[in-house]
């Protein structure tokens, strides 16, 4: 990937991915970061902090020439952004995403690219932080961490290995999933912890003792709520999205509740215990995991 690349929605995962390519391309070829998005001030921000090379006042200015366009927006804008990009997309330009879910992304895509639709790569950086915006944003946030394509049947093996080695010069590891395979999966292992997070902060902060129970609250539960100061819009569009998924992991989270509840009622010890020890061993053996991949 040489020349320009443009990224829609210069916030985290935008600003990151446009200060990796620099990163990974510094000394070996020139590359040109465009910025577009729906309000100055973060576009602002980012050339200030050298993030982008250039605010795009239009989409036809931002894809004059551009290789590859990032759309890094929360997923219920997808639509309407690429439904603005398409008219003005060259035939050399790839366009892949962000989203934290591609069921919905892919049907926006078929929507808005028509004959168009073997030019977008839908994709997913699983890494991110708790704070949001482009002054969150590094160099080094992707590597180490998966990223996941999921492409499409229109898609070339030349497009996706295109974005595919884009993401790599970042330092990430790239998978491959169909689109519901992925929602599926990320409804269990990343939108339910989110919403979980979000509800155990917000049953706490309605309580007429909120400021004596966070006052109290220490190392626990700000790591068990650590994913609950990240970013309210985007979430809200993500569990929305996916929400048939979502509520089936819902549904099944809460039937563990109810036994977990039986057991501490009648003080089952010997199952707390067990359950308890079967998840710790679970949990150590995927750290393990984690540590072997860095």
């Amino acid at each position: 990937m040489t020349g320009k690349i443009v990224v829609c929605g210069v916030g985290l995962i935008g600003g990151s991915f446009a200060l990796a390519q620099k990163s990974a391309l510094a000394g070996r070829q020139e590359v040109h970061i465009v910025g577009i998005g729906r309000t100055r001030a973060p576009l602002e921000k980012a050339l200030q902090l050298g993030v982008i090379d250039e605010i795009a006042a239009s989409w036809a200015s931002a894809l004059k020439g551009a290789d590859l366009v990032l759309l890094g927006m929360p997923v219920g804008q997808m639509l309407a952004v690429m439904q603005a990009l398409v008219p003005h997309l060259e035939p050399q330009t790839l366009v892949t995403d962000g989203g934290s879910t591609k069921s919905d992304v892919a049907a926006a895509a078929r929507a808005a690219f028509g004959n168009k639709i073997g030019q977008f790569i839908p994709g997913h950086p699983i890494a991110g932080a708790e704070k949001s915006g482009v002054a969150a944003a590094t160099a080094d946030l992707y590597c180490g961490k998966r990223v996941v394509l999921t492409p499409l049947p229109e898609n070339t093996p030349e497009a996706v290995a295109k974005v595919r080695a884009a993401w790599e010069a970042c330092g990430a590891r790239v998978s491959e999933l169909a689109p519901e395979e992925h929602d599926r999966i990320f409804a269990s292992v990343s939108h339910l912890p989110h919403l979980l997070a979000f509800a155990l902060v917000h049953d706490l902060a309605i309580r007429d003792n909120a400021d004596q129970l966070f006052g109290f609250a220490a190392s626990g539960f700000r790591d068990f709520t650590r994913i609950a100061s990240s970013h309210p819009e985007m979430w809200r569009d993500i569990c929305l999205a996916n929400r048939k998924a979502l509520l089936a992991e819902l549904d099944a989270y809460m039937a563990e509740l109810l036994k977990t509840r039986v057991l501490l009622a009648s003080a089952d010890s010997a199952s707390l215990e067990t359950m308890f020890d079967t998840a710790r061993t679970r949990r150590d053996a995927w750290l393990d995991t984690l540590d072997k991949s860095t």
